[in-house]
């Protein structure tokens, strides 16, 4: 208060018309309350109800510039569903098993030549693992249907390789890399004391191997081991590209039997998205429940 006079804003509210500045804001600058355009798009119901919307109009949108329809779409799926089941994901499972046993096999003895005590086969196994665990799949599966003959002449006759055996050695390579891995860390795992207890007892390193680290370290082994059949699973579709009929490309000629509508793609893409799904995740949650299981208790 100056001289008995109340000052406009201070001691007494403002009485104008006139455009005035705002009182300060004190939060610093981008707080969260101020972004509103930014929590919008962080809910969770927002970019649901995006979805589900694009999930209704894209169909409807489809109709509109065609007659064919998603139920045709749907009806020439279950018209093509024995044989993309039969011949097409048969064909994939058929795969991943017998590159799952190959590389299986093929890398236990790379992972205990990891461990060896020879250093020309210890190291030439670590470059082998390391070349092949850090490839990609594709180009080693390229590699490999450009590397083998398409058929063996023996004269008197000609044996035709079919595609879908150098899939299966294509795929094996990578998993035999990634297995080799997981025997090397299997038996790393195993404490000391144990190889010093055998060394005790006069144990040879064989009889050391055999009878007492490789059976702790079996259960141990058994999740990542399902862990990377489920891998190798999800990665069958790449054969497509070599050629090789399996679920992928026998639903794109189905598709295309069907005319190409672009209706086909949800329902047939879908459910091959579908079945590797039903077939890949009871293995990932056992291999949760044996990993719980079997894991090292300190």
């Amino acid at each position: 208060m100056l001289l008995g006079k109340k000052i406009p804003g201070i001691d007494e509210s403002i009485r104008t018309d006139l455009p005035v500045l705002r009182s300060y804001n004190g939060r610093a600058a981008g707080h969260v309350s101020d972004l509103a355009f930014s929590r919008w798009l962080a809910s969770p119901s927002s970019w649901m109800l995006v979805l589900i919307s694009v999930a209704i109009l894209f169909p409807g949108a489809l109709a509109a510039q065609t007659h064919y329809t998603m139920f045709n779409a749907l009806a020439a799926l279950w018209k093509w569903l024995p044989l993309i089941l039969m011949e097409g994901f048969f064909l994939n499972i058929l795969i991943s098993f017998l590159s799952m046993l190959i590389g299986t096999a093929s890398g236990i003895l790379l992972g205990l030549m990891q461990i060896s005590l020879n250093t020309p086969a210890r190291q030439s196994a670590f470059w082998i693992t390391q070349l092949f665990r850090n490839s990609p799949w594709l180009v080693i599966l390229f590699i490999v249907l450009l590397a083998l003959p398409f058929d063996i002449d023996l004269g008197f006759t000609s044996i035709r390789i079919p595609d879908w055996t150098k899939a299966v050695f294509g795929l094996s390579l990578p998993v035999m890399a990634n297995i080799s891995e997981v025997v090397r860390g299997g038996v790393l795992s195993v404490p000391s004391g144990q190889w010093e207890a055998a060394e005790s007892l006069a144990y040879s390193r064989h009889q050391t191997m055999w009878f007492i680290i490789l059976p702790q370290c079996f259960k141990r082994m058994i999740p990542p081991w399902m862990n990377w059949y489920a891998i190798l699973t999800m990665a069958t579709p790449l054969v497509s590209l070599l050629g090789v009929e399996e679920i992928i490309t026998i639903s794109r000629q189905a598709m295309e039997a069907e005319d190409n509508h672009p209706e086909l793609l949800i329902p047939f893409y879908g459910f091959a998205l579908i079945i590797f799904f039903v077939y890949c995740y009871p293995i990932a949650r056992m291999t949760l429940r044996l990993e719980k299981r079997f894991s090292v208790k300190l």
